[in-house]
């Protein structure tokens, strides 16, 4: 049985950053809530070996987590990336979220090791805005990426696209490419101001929620974080029944939009089921907190069950317990929870 928080949500996934190195400098990126903490290209001596990463999955599957996401910085610049893939348990479903930039020519071999899903983070269809966004030349070899994981098995492989002031006005033409090309499917991410410094940057998500409303064919309203998925594609809508089952929504092929909209979200929040784990091995019960994290030491399985157990019976939603909602509106830090913080 999955363990379960005092507010009654049971872990059933973990999110597995690999390293903080990435090969893009993207100006929105927050590095797991981390920060800007990147490092260097070189591998470091911090990362968690393949051995530990394989003995954590190991011992969260005798606690009932079914998924793994694979993360980073760029997971795909670990050269271990297929052995712990591998190496995973089969009762664990496992994806991961990559630039795509490295997926062309090895999208089969991860397919084959044992890669059920990947999401590519793509903010821009146009070469030199997703430039100015990434600070990358890599746009041609992530359009590559995306069609050798589709071509691999991999589909629907969804598109990440975070929304705010630079990219709010590409989201049309992603929303008509996702629709146009089978396989793909875009997951539109709410932007997170408290966590790259940058409120200004920061647009009405909800004006996205209103226009996809208005030309989608069908709306599929997820209890589990409050989010909506929009079908775009009308041939392929004709297709899903008045009362669809989730797995038939989830091989629907092309024209499907879904928003993540977790900020000032106190849903989102009451539904994570969801524990995170640094590249250092540390486990992070929110991604909007690091006063949370907790160490796994040497990594035994003994010290991994306890430091699981630990940070799972410490969670706490961040918006509406963490966070609170004052007589103006506004979210500030629970008072119980204020020498915590400091």
């Amino acid at each position: 049985m999955p363990l379960s928080d005092e507010f009654g949500r049971e872990v059933t996934g973990v999110r597995v950053s690999l390293t903080d190195r990435c090969n893009f400098d993207c100006v929105y990126c927050h590095n797991e809530g981390l920060g800007d903490t990147r490092g260097p290209m070189e591998p470091g001596d911090d990362e968690m070996g393949t051995d530990d990463v394989v003995r954590f999955l190991n011992v969260v599957a005798e606690y009932g987590v079914d998924s793994v996401k694979l993360t980073g910085g760029e997971p795909m610049l670990r050269e271990d990336l297929a052995e712990i893939i591998r190496r995973a348990p089969d009762s664990m479903e496992v994806s991961m979220t990559t630039n795509g930039t490295f997926l062309p020519g090895r999208a089969e071999e991860l397919k084959e090791a044992g890669l059920d899903r990947v999401n590519v983070s793509q903010d821009a269809l146009d070469p030199e805005e997703f430039a100015e966004i990434t600070k990358s030349g890599a746009y041609d070899k992530v359009m590559e990426g995306v069609q050798a994981a589709v071509d691999a098995g991999l589909a629907p492989v969804k598109l990440n696209m975070v929304v705010f002031e630079h990219t709010a006005g590409y989201v049309e033409g992603m929303v008509d490419h996702v629709a146009e090309n089978e396989g793909l499917q875009l997951q539109l991410i709410e932007y997170m101001p408290e966590l790259t410094g940058r409120p200004e940057w920061n647009i009405d998500i909800q004006r996205v929620h209103d226009w996809l409303a208005e030309i989608a064919d069908h709306v599929e309203h997820r209890e589990m974080h409050d989010r909506k998925r929009y079908f775009v594609n009308p041939e392929a809508a004709e297709s899903v029944a008045a009362d669809p089952q989730p797995s038939e929504l989830d091989e629907f092929q092309g024209g499907m939009i879904e928003i993540v909209d977790p900020v000032e979200n106190a849903d989102f929040c009451a539904n994570c089921g969801r524990v995170r784990v640094t590249h250092e091995g540390y486990l992070k019960g929110c991604l909007n907190r690091n006063d949370d994290l907790q160490s796994m030491g040497e990594m035994s399985r003994e010290e991994i069950r306890e430091a699981f157990e630990q940070v799972v019976a410490e969670r706490v939603p961040y918006y509406g317990e963490y966070l609170v909602e004052n007589e103006r509106g506004e979210y500030e830090i629970n008072e119980k929870y204020i020498s915590a913080a400091d």
